[in-house]
C-alpha cells in the first residue's frame, strides 16, 4: 500500500518553498485579503436587509399597522328600543382577545400591544364656509385612554347613569366629546356648546362639547390611530375638505353608541409592528401572514360581528423586499467581479513561480521524480500557503459580521490551491514528453488546426457564456435571486468576452506597428515594437488587467449612477430645493406666505399650489385616485424649467376654456398638513368651486398603468358642489414619487386652497425658516442625505468603492506580476543591446514600449467596456428602486475618475520600468554574454 503513495521528497519541498517565498507571500496575501471580503460581503448584505427591513417599518408609520375591526352587535331591547351599555367600554377588551386569538404567533411576537378605538363615520359640519367633516373617537391601550390636560370645562361625562331603554322615535340622544384646542379653534365652538353636524342623509346629531383638552404627550401611540382629534387633519374622501374630531371617554362611549346609527360606530384593534424585533427573514414571513390574514377575514360588507382585518403591512414589505433584491443582486454582481479578478491575479502570480523554478521543476523529472510524487509536492506546498491564509481572512470576516460566507470565498481558495501545482506539473511533464515535432509538414498544419480549432472553441464558449448571462439578467432582472451565479456574473462574463475578443485583435495591431517601425529612421522604435509584438501574445496578462480595469471602471459608474440618480430622485420628491407643507398652524394666508418666501434673500422662485393626494375621480366610468395638482400652470413651468427636472412644455395647454375667472388663491392655508407629490395634502378649497361655464376643464394626465390617457374626459367629485368635468389635453410631468397625476391650472376655476410651496434658490432653506410659519418644510438636501444615509444605498455605496479600489489594486499586482515574470527576458535583450551601444535611458524607453500595448488598450477599452456593460446591465438591476425615480437613472459617467484610472495606468508602467531599472543597472557583462544567463 505505501508503493501505492506518491513518493515526496521534503527537501525539496522546503527549498522551492524557500526560493519562492516572495511569490508565495504574495498569493497568500492575496488569498487572505479577497478571503475576508468575500466571505464578510454576504453576512453583511444580511444585516443591512435587515436594518432596511426595520427602517421601511419605521418610515411606513401607520401604514404599517395591522388593524382588526368589527362592528358591534345588536343593541336593541324587548320593546324595540336600544339599550344603553354602560360597561360598553370595558368590553372593548373582547375585540383584543378576538383578534389575538386569529393571529399568528409569530406575527403577534413582532407587534405591540393594541390600541383599540371605537370611531364614528364622517359627519359634515354645516357650519362655516371650507368644508369639513367630523368623527367622534375613543381609544385606549393597554394601559387606559390617552392623558390629556383639561384646558377648559370637564372631560365627557354620561348622560345618564346605568343602562336604560331608548325608544326609536325619541328625541336625538345627547353625548358629549371633547375638543383639542386646535381643533376647538378650527371649529370656533367652547364649552357648552354643540358641534353642528349631520349625515349624508341630512340627519342631524346631537353632539356636545364638555371640555377642551391639550394632549400630556403629542407621541402617545393612541393619538397615531386618531391623529384627527388633536388637529385638523386632511379628509380622505373629498378634494378639499379637513377632518377633525372629538374625544369620547369611557363614561360618554355608551352614548355615542346611542346618539349614532347601529352602523355609525365602529371598533377596531390596532396593532403596531416593533421594528426592533424584526428581520429580513422574518419580515418575508410576516408578509405572507399578513396577505393571509387578510384574505381570510370577513367582508366589509358582512354585517355579523367577524374580524375584518386590514393593513398596508404587506405592501410596505413588498416594496422593501424589491429595494433589498436590487441591492443583493448589485452586490452579487460586484463580489463575482471581485472573486473574477482574484482568480485571475492568482493565476498570474502561480505563473510567475512556476516560471522561476521550471528549472527545478524540469531537472527533477529529469532525475526520475514522477509526476504524481511532483504534483502531491506542490499541493503540499499550496495548502499549507493558501489554509492558514484564508483561514485567517475567515476569522476576520466572523469577528468583523458575526458570520463568514465559506462559499463565496471557496472559488479564491480553490484556485490557490489548484493553480499553482497544475502550472507546475504541466511544465515538468511537457519538458520531458517525448512527443517529437512531425516532419511531415502536412502533418504539422493539422496540429496548428487543431491548436487554432481549440482555442476558438474556448472563445466561442465564453462569447456563448457572456451572451447567456446577459439574456438570463435581462429576462429574469433582480428577480433571478443574489445567488444566481449566471445573471450576476454577466458584467463580469461580459468583460472577459470582450478582453477575449481584443486578444485576437491584439498582435494584428502589435505587427502594424511593427511594420511601420521597420520603416522608421529610429532604431528605438523598432526594438520597442519588436518587443511589444513578442509580448502581446502572452493572453493571460493583457486578459487579467483589462478585465480589472474594465470592472473597476463597471463599480465607479455603477456609483455614480446610483448617486446621481438618488439626486434626481430627491428633486423628483420635493419638487424643488425645498418644499413647505402648510398646516393649520399657518398664521398667514398661503398667497401672503408666498409673496414673503419670494421677498427673502436668495430665493429665485416660489409657487404654490394645492395638492391633493388620492383624489375622487372618474376616468371612463372607472374610479381612479391621482394626485391632483392645482397650480400656476405658467409659474409651474418657469419653476420645472429652473431645475434638473424635465421641462414640461405641455403646460401651455392648460388655458382655461370660456374665461372663467380664478379661484381665489389667498385663502387661508388648509388645516391638516400637505404632503406633496406622494403625500398627504390637506384639505381646503375656496367656496362655491364648480365646472367653469365654457366647458370642460384642461387638465394633464400622467398614468403608470395606462387608466389616464390624453383625449380622455374626467370627472372630479366633489363633496359639496357638482363634480366639475376634466378633459385630459397632455401628458403631464412627474410629481413626486405619485404614479398617477392630473395637473390643472388654478385659473381654471377649480377649488383652489395652496397647502404647498415650491421654493429654489441658494438661500431657499433660510427663507422658510424665518419667513414661514405653522408649515412644515422638507428641504432637497435633507432627503438626499436621509436616502444616501438609509442602510442599503449607503452600504452599496461602500461596497461600489470599495469592489472600484480592490479591481484596480488586482489589475495594477497582475500587471507587475506579468513584468515581473518576462523581466529577465526583457533585460537580458536590452542589455545585450547596450553593448552596442545603447544608452540606459534608451533602454527604459524600449522596456516602457514593450509594457505599454496591455496599458493602452486597458486605458482606452476597459472604460468602453465598462460602458457598454452599464448599458445591457443597469436596467435589469432595478436601480430605480434605490433611487426613488419613477424611471430607471442615466448612466452618468465619471469622466474625471476614468481619466484618472489612465493616469494611474501610466503611472504603473513608468513604475515598473524605474524599478526594474534600478534593480539590473549593476549587471556585469560577463554575466549578460553568458550562454543560458539569465
Amino acid at each position: 500500500m505505501r508503493n501505492l503513495l506518491p513518493a515526496i521528497h521534503w527537501a525539496s519541498v522546503r527549498g522551492r518553498a524557500r526560493a519562492g517565498a516572495g511569490p508565495l507571500a504574495l498569493v497568500a496575501a492575496v488569498v487572505l485579503v479577497i478571503t475576508l471580503l468575500a466571505a464578510a460581503v454576504p453576512p453583511l448584505r444580511e444585516s443591512t436587509a435587515d436594518d432596511a427591513a426595520r427602517d421601511a417599518v419605521r418610515k411606513a408609520g401607520s401604514d404599517a399597522t395591522v388593524q382588526a375591526s368589527s362592528p358591534w352587535g345588536d343593541d336593541y331591547g324587548p320593546t324595540g328600543g336600544r339599550i344603553r351599555d354602560e360597561n360598553l367600554a370595558d368590553s372593548m377588551n373582547d375585540l383584543a382577545d378576538q383578534a389575538e386569538s386569529q393571529l399568528d404567533p409569530g406575527l403577534r411576537a413582532v407587534l405591540r400591544p393594541p390600541v383599540i378605538t371605537a370611531t364614528s363615520v364622517p359627519f359634515k359640519v354645516v357650519e362655516g364656509t371650507a368644508p369639513r367633516s367630523f368623527q367622534l373617537a375613543y381609544a385606549r391601550d393597554n394601559v387606559g385612554g390617552p392623558a390629556v390636560t383639561w384646558v377648559a370645562g370637564h372631560a365627557p361625562g354620561a348622560t345618564v347613569d346605568g343602562p336604560k331603554e331608548i325608544p326609536l322615535n325619541g328625541p336625538l340622544w345627547e353625548t358629549q366629546v371633547g375638543l383639542s384646542e386646535s381643533v376647538a379653534a378650527e371649529l370656533g365652538l367652547r364649552p357648552g356648546d354643540h358641534v353642528p353636524v349631520e349625515d349624508e342623509l341630512r340627519n342631524k346629531y346631537n353632539v356636545l362639547v364638555s371640555g377642551i383638552f391639550r394632549p400630556v404627550r403629542a407621541d402617545d401611540p393612541a393619538w397615531s390611530t386618531i391623529p384627527w382629534v388633536v388637529r385638523p387633519v386632511p379628509a380622505l374622501s373629498s378634494v378639499g375638505s379637513t377632518r377633525v374630531g372629538g374625544l369620547l371617554s369611557n363614561e360618554s362611549l355608551p352614548d355615542a353608541r346611542l346618539a349614532l346609527q347601529a352602523e355609525q360606530l365602529r371598533r377596531t384593534a390596532w396593532y403596531a409592528p416593533d421594528p426592533d424585533r424584526l428581520s429580513w427573514e422574518s419580515a418575508q414571513r410576516l408578509a405572507g401572514t399578513v396577505a393571509s390574514l387578510k384574505a381570510g377575514s370577513a367582508s366589509s360588507g358582512d354585517r355579523d360581528t367577524s374580524l375584518r382585518w386590514n393593513t398596508q403591512l404587506d405592501s410596505v414589505l413588498t416594496d422593501v423586499r424589491a429595494q433589498i433584491d436590487a441591492a443583493s443582486a448589485q452586490a452579487s454582481v460586484l463580489l463575482i467581479a471581485v472573486l473574477a479578478g482574484a482568480v485571475l491575479v492568482l493565476l498570474l502570480a502561480a505563473d510567475l513561480l512556476v516560471r522561476r523554478r521550471a528549472g527545478a521543476l524540469i531537472t527533477a523529472r529529469q532525475r526520475g521524480a514522477g509526476l504524481p510524487g511532483l504534483a502531491t509536492e506542490l499541493v503540499i506546498e499550496s495548502v499549507s500557503v493558501t489554509v492558514p491564509a484564508a483561514a485567517i481572512g475567515l476569522v476576520g470576516a466572523y469577528a468583523l459580521t458575526g458570520g463568514a460566507a465559506l462559499g463565496w470565498a471557496a472559488p479564491v481558495v480553490l484556485g490557490a490551491i489548484v493553480a499553482g501545482p497544475l502550472l507546475g506539473t504541466l511544465t515538468a511533464a511537457r519538458a520531458t514528453r517525448d512527443r517529437r515535432a512531425p516532419a511531415n509538414r502536412a502533418a504539422r498544419r493539422w496540429r496548428e488546426r487543431t491548436a487554432q480549432l481549440r482555442r476558438a472553441a474556448v472563445d466561442v464558449a465564453v462569447l456563448l457564456a457572456a451572451a447567456g448571462a446577459v439574456v438570463a439578467l435581462r429576462q429574469r432582472g433582480v428577480a433571478a435571486g443574489a445567488d444566481a451565479v449566471l445573471p450576476a456574473g454577466a458584467p463580469t462574463l461580459g468583460a472577459i468576452a470582450g478582453v477575449v475578443v481584443l486578444l485576437r485583435l491584439l498582435p494584428l495591431g502589435t505587427g502594424l506597428v511593427l511594420r511601420q517601425s521597420r520603416r522608421s529612421r529610429r532604431p528605438l522604435a523598432l526594438f520597442g515594437a519588436a518587443r511589444a509584438a513578442t509580448t502581446a501574445t502572452r493572453a493571460l496578462p493583457v486578459l487579467v488587467l483589462i478585465t480589472t480595469t474594465a470592472l473597476a471602471a463597471f463599480a465607479v459608474t455603477l456609483d455614480a449612477t446610483t448617486s446621481r440618480g438618488a439626486e434626481d430622485g430627491a428633486w423628483q420628491t420635493v419638487g424643488a430645493d425645498a418644499r413647505l407643507d402648510l398646516t393649520a398652524g399657518a398664521n398667514a394666508p398661503a398667497a401672503e406666505i408666498e409673496q414673503r418666501i419670494k421677498a427673502a434673500p436668495g430665493v429665485t422662485q416660489a409657487v404654490a399650489a394645492q395638492v391633493t393626494t388620492a383624489a375622487p375621480v372618474i376616468a371612463d366610468n372607472t374610479a381612479v385616485q391621482p394626485d391632483l395638482v392645482v397650480v400656476d400652470a405658467a409659474a409651474f413651468q418657469r419653476l420645472l424649467a429652473s431645475t434638473p427636472l424635465p421641462d414640461a412644455p405641455e403646460l401651455d395647454r392648460l388655458k382655461p376654456a370660456g374665461g372663467t375667472a380664478p379661484a381665489s388663491p389667498g385663502g387661508p392655508a388648509s388645516p391638516g398638513g400637505s404632503t406633496p407629490p406622494g403625500g398627504t395634502p390637506p384639505g381646503g378649497s375656496a367656496p362655491g368651486g364648480s365646472a367653469p361655464a365654457g366647458g370642460a376643464v384642461p387638465a394633464l394626465v400622467r398614468s403608470g398603468d395606462g387608466r389616464l390617457r390624453p383625449g380622455m374626459t374626467l370627472r372630479l367629485e366633489q363633496e359639496q358642489g357638482k363634480p366639475i368635468e376634466l378633459t385630459a389635453v397632455g401628458l403631464a410631468p412627474a410629481v413626486g414619487g405619485a404614479a398617477d397625476v392630473v395637473i390643472v391650472d388654478s385659473a381654471a376655476g377649480v377649488p383652489f386652497a395652496p397647502n404647498t410651496i415650491w421654493v429654489t434658490g441658494p438661500g431657499t432653506a433660510k427663507a422658510l425658516e424665518t419667513s414661514a410659519s405653522g408649515g412644515r418644510a422638507v428641504l432637497r438636501a435633507d432627503v438626499l442625505h436621509e436616502r444616501r444615509a438609509a442602510p442599503l444605498n449607503a452600504g452599496l455605496a461602500a461596497l461600489d468603492r470599495a469592489a472600484a479600489i480592490t479591481l484596480l489594486a488586482l489589475g495594477l499586482l497582475g500587471f507587475a506580476l506579468a513584468a515581473a515574470a518576462s523581466a529577465p527576458e526583457r533585460w537580458e535583450t536590452l542589455a545585450r543591446l547596450r553593448t552596442l551601444g545603447l544608452r540606459p535611458r534608451d533602454a527604459r524607453r524600449v522596456a516602457a514600449a514593450e509594457l505599454l500595448p496591455p496599458v493602452l488598450v486597458a486605458a482606452v477599452f476597459g472604460p468602453l467596456f465598462a460602458l457598454g456593460l452599464a448599458g445591457l446591465t443597469f436596467g435589469p438591476l432595478a436601480l430605480r428602486t434605490l433611487t426613488a425615480q419613477t424611471s430607471d437613472p442615466a448612466t452618468a459617467v465619471p469622466w474625471w475618475l476614468l481619466g484618472l484610472l489612465v493616469l494611474v495606468l501610466l503611472g504603473a508602467l513608468l513604475a515598473v520600468v524605474t524599478t526594474e531599472a534600478a534593480v539590473r543597472r549593476h549587471r556585469r557583462l560577463g554575466d549578460v554574454l553568458r550562454v543560458g544567463g539569465s
